[in-house]
């Protein structure tokens, strides 16, 4: 390969770091730690030119594969929670679609407010909206980072700063670069196989690498990973379906209900980078990726003597008790008719009037005949993901370079619930549906040019300009029929659709598209030998609502040799996604302890407009930040503060209770199953933000215990105030938005290594949080069963030994002393029966809830 073609690759695309954000150093081939040689190098933070990590007016993680390797966990997103304190990921174990694709947080912002990129290049957005992202990610669309698997990834960049000037939208938290292997001969191989501490959620995982020569002047690096994982289980039995069991009521599960992870099956993902020098200071290269999996997750138990729908839509003859759904299987008024049956008793079937007006009864029907127990159905989805990036690069002069690329990005979740029903269809309804799919579609065409000029200065004026052209596409799929007709019972009161997951109608499916351009400008100035600063400037238009610009102002001044000083003053934004501005879903949640259907709406829906609704417009920030680096005797350190304050935020509104008329309107305008929708919401841009906080890192080498030592040390700060909002928004979000997320996070590292044996230690400390569960009814005027939930502390450990010297063989747990969360107790919070939804954790854990885990791993290089 030839020594132009590995410099453009360095300076342009790739990063020339070992190093992680809690060390400074890295593991050679045998085992050993050694201190690294070479600066290390960020391609985030600056549209010019790649720059060191200490001499960046912007904090920047470099988090190298060793890192990535030392951990059990095969999420990428669990993996990052342990190495950037700042960012958070919560498993929310019933989340509808968010349970296909989890979202994440940096720095306490949605998901879809920081801006992920491959090899320097914007990454493609997920299909899933997350309905039920937990207050913070309540509607919430961003990438799906999971499907990028450690064994592809020379290092990741974490550029903690708003950076949409130099980006575009939604690098309002900051910027992460996964960045590809490059290498053109060796490659590992590894199979990893751990399980909880309870016996369940088996994981098995394999991954491998392999380095190619591509002639003699490139090369083609290819990796892959293919696990499955099994579900697991932190439930207790639901106080109603324990009473039923008591009475005799056949068919109901012990525990009716699961709350857990869900069962991943077939997870494959297959990673490609090439390059190849073309002469003349110029090369062409190409990434991409296939990934899919399928995803199944529990649901919410329904309860035969009360689910609305499908067994029961309360008192319909005035006398006070409820009573059972009954179909007329001739129809209305025609031949014989049903007499109702009350519900008096724990066990339903045994009582006279049921015996005798149903199940002796051939022309009555209820579903209690065909699911006596209830039903517990279970979500989940086939997600496939593909892209692929193709661009040329080089010099035109000596100071003068470009890079031009094309990508295309594309993710389907095809949706599939079980175990259910459309009870509109009474007894012929089939139990399992494919209720219809979502596809995010972007197209992505850019020309980066950047141009050295000497003007005088310490160094060459760095100018860095370019143009970018995006093209989004939302499509709704349809369900199968069964998913979403209205039966012949639908008349009598019987629910449509799908229970829990009704399809996507023809009349709803469809393609929604929008186009946007920008023109960046970046400047990068070394006034002097110590004092350096930046310019950014973006415009950007787009075809919805448009345009926008932002800048961006950065410096660094070095104090001394060992001591600077750094910060920054930005503007940045955040569009709407299309997806945001036009999806309609039925989904099915809690309210004040009940089990309610509710209908997101777009904005441009009249019902939504009724309430309240407005056409979306993008979510502004200002951020300022500043920070100081520093060695004092071999340890080195960087502190930084951040305030980013975000207006217009989106999100998905309150739920509101639909009235008759309501739901004539919503009929008219094609909304499934609305004679069981109780509630409505839709997106809105209805509160501004505050957030603020401290990064503070501190890394040491040495020599102890006769081997290699690496200390590292990372704590974060992060508060985020509710400065504004309306009722549409409601107290209870903004409860959740404010406390949901602890305050202070930490890690400890310590690495230690010696001829044939090497140590990885990581303590976590999680400060104190708002512990909510499911059924959550309170908000700060009146509370409910929320609560302070303890700071933890979880340690995980993993020790390798070298077989010989390309076979090393580790065994590691992750949260090694098996810390839960805080176990719910409604009844000494509300003097409700404890447990009442079958949850046995709160689930706002920041660390989840399934407890520790262990696991054994082998990896073989050559």
């Amino acid at each position: 390969m030839s020594s132009t073609f590995k410099i453009t690759t360095l300076a342009l695309s790739v990063s020339l770091a070992l190093g992680t954000v809690q060390s400074y150093a890295a593991e050679n081939d045998a085992g050993k730690v050694k201190k690294e040689e070479v600066e290390r190098i960020a391609v985030v933070g600056s549209r010019g030119a790649p720059r060191s990590v200490d001499a960046s007016p912007v904090p920047i993680d470099l988090i190298g594969s060793e890192e990535l390797e030392k951990s059990g966990n095969t999420d990428m997103l669990e993996l990052l929670k342990g190495t950037v304190p700042s960012f958070n990921v919560q498993s929310n174990p019933i989340s509808d679609a968010a349970s296909l694709v989890k979202p994440a947080n940096l720095r306490g912002l949605s998901s879809d407010s920081t801006l992920i990129l491959v090899n320097g290049k914007r990454r493609h957005r997920a299909s899933v909206i997350a309905l039920l992202g937990g207050g913070i990610n309540d509607g919430a669309q961003g990438p799906d980072i999971s499907v990028i698997p450690s064994a592809a990834l020379k290092q990741v960049e974490v550029l903690r700063d708003g950076a949409a000037a130099q980006y575009g939208s939604d690098a309002i938290a900051g910027v992460m670069n996964f960045v590809l292997k490059d290498d053109a001969d060796g490659g590992s191989l590894t199979v990893r196989h751990g399980s909880y501490y309870e016996g369940d959620g088996d994981t098995t995982e394999v991954n491998g690498n392999i380095g190619m020569a591509l002639t003699d002047d490139g090369f083609a690096n290819l990796s892959f990973q293919y696990k499955n994982a099994d579900a697991t289980s932190r439930s207790v039995q639901r106080p109603d379906a324990a009473a039923f069991i008591d009475a005799g009521v056949p068919g109901v599960g012990d525990p009716a209900q699961i709350w857990g992870s869900p069962e991943v099956n077939d997870d494959i993902t297959i990673f490609g980078n090439f390059g190849l020098d073309i002469g003349n200071d110029r090369e062409i290269y190409m990434f991409g990726n296939f990934s899919e999996r399928d995803v199944r997750g529990g649901f919410y138990y329904r309860n035969p003597h009360t689910r609305g729908g499908v067994y029961s839509n309360g008192d319909t003859d005035g006398d006070g008790v409820s009573n059972l759904l009954i179909a007329d299987l001739d129809g209305l008024d025609t031949g014989g008719s049903c007499s109702p049956v009350n519900v008096t008793s724990e066990n339903v079937l045994t009582q006279d009037d049921y015996i005798n007006n149903v199940a002796n009864n051939d022309n009555c029907f209820a579903f209690n005949e065909m699911l006596p127990g209830g039903f517990t159905p279970n979500f989940g989805g086939n997600i496939v993901d593909t892209s692929i990036t193709m661009g040329t690069r080089g010099q035109f002069d000596d100071t003068l370079s470009y890079d031009v690329s094309g990508s295309v990005g594309r993710n389907e979740s095809s949706y599939v619930i079980y175990d259910t029903l459309n009870a509109s269809l009474g007894p012929e309804t089939p139990r399992d549906f494919n209720p219809g799919s979502h596809v995010q579609l972007e197209k992505f065409f850019n020309i980066d040019l950047v141009k050295e000029l000497e003007v005088g200065l310490e160094m060459p004026l760095i100018i860095a300009g370019g143009y970018e052209y995006h093209q989004e596409t939302f499509e709704v799929t349809a369900g199968d029929e069964a998913s979403f007709t209205a039966g012949p019972y639908t008349e009598q009161g019987f629910g449509i659709g799908s229970n829990g997951f009704p399809g996507f109608k023809p009349a709803a499916a469809g393609s929604f598209s929008r186009q946007n351009y920008a023109l960046y400008l970046d400047v990068e100035a070394q006034y002097t030998e110590d004092f350096l600063m930046g310019y950014a400037l973006r415009f950007e238009d787009y075809s919805t609502f448009g345009n926008t610009t932002n800048y961006k102002i950065t410096a660094q001044y070095n104090v001394t040799d060992d001591f600077s000083v750094r910060g920054s003053v930005s503007s940045g934004f955040r569009a709407p996604t299309v997806g945001q501005a036009n999806y309609a879903n039925v989904q099915t949640s809690l309210d004040g302890g009940e089990l309610v259907d509710s209908a997101l709406l777009p904005a441009s829906n009249p019902i939504a407009i009724q309430l309240g609704a407005k056409e979306l417009t993008p979510e502004e920030s200002q951020s300022i930040a500043f920070g100081a680096v520093w060695e004092i005797e071999g340890i080195h350190f960087t502190l930084d503060y951040y305030n980013i304050e975000v207006t217009d935020r989106v999100s998905q509104s309150t739920k509101y209770n639909l009235t008759a008329d309501d739901k004539v309107k919503l009929k008219a305008d094609g909304v499934p199953n609305v004679d069981s929708i109780q509630q409505v919401s839709f997106f809105t841009n209805d509160f501004d933000t505050t957030t603020e906080g401290i990064d503070f890192v501190a890394n040491y080498s040495t020599s102890l215990l006769d081997g290699d030592t690496t200390f590292g040390l990372a704590y974060n700060w992060n508060e985020t105030t509710v400065d504004a909002y309306t009722e549409i928004t409601g107290d209870g979000k903004v409860s959740r938005l404010e406390n949901d997320l602890p305050n202070h996070r930490a890690t400890f590292t310590w690495s230690q290594s010696w001829d044939n044996v090497s140590m990885f230690t990581r303590v976590n400390y999680y400060g104190e949080y708002q512990g909510v569960h499911v059924d959550w009814i309170g908000s700060p005027a009146e509370p409910g069963t929320e609560i302070v939930a303890d700071s933890e502390v979880t340690v995980d450990v993993e020790v390798s030994y070298h077989v010989m010297e390309d076979l090393k063989v580790s065994i590691g747990a992750q949260n090694i002393f098996d810390e839960y969360p805080n176990e719910l107790d409604f009844e000494q919070q509300t003097g409700a029966a404890n447990n009442s939804w079958g949850g046995k954790y709160y689930e706002t854990s920041p660390f989840g809830f399934n407890g520790g885990f262990y696991y054994l791993k082998a990896t073989y290089n050559f």
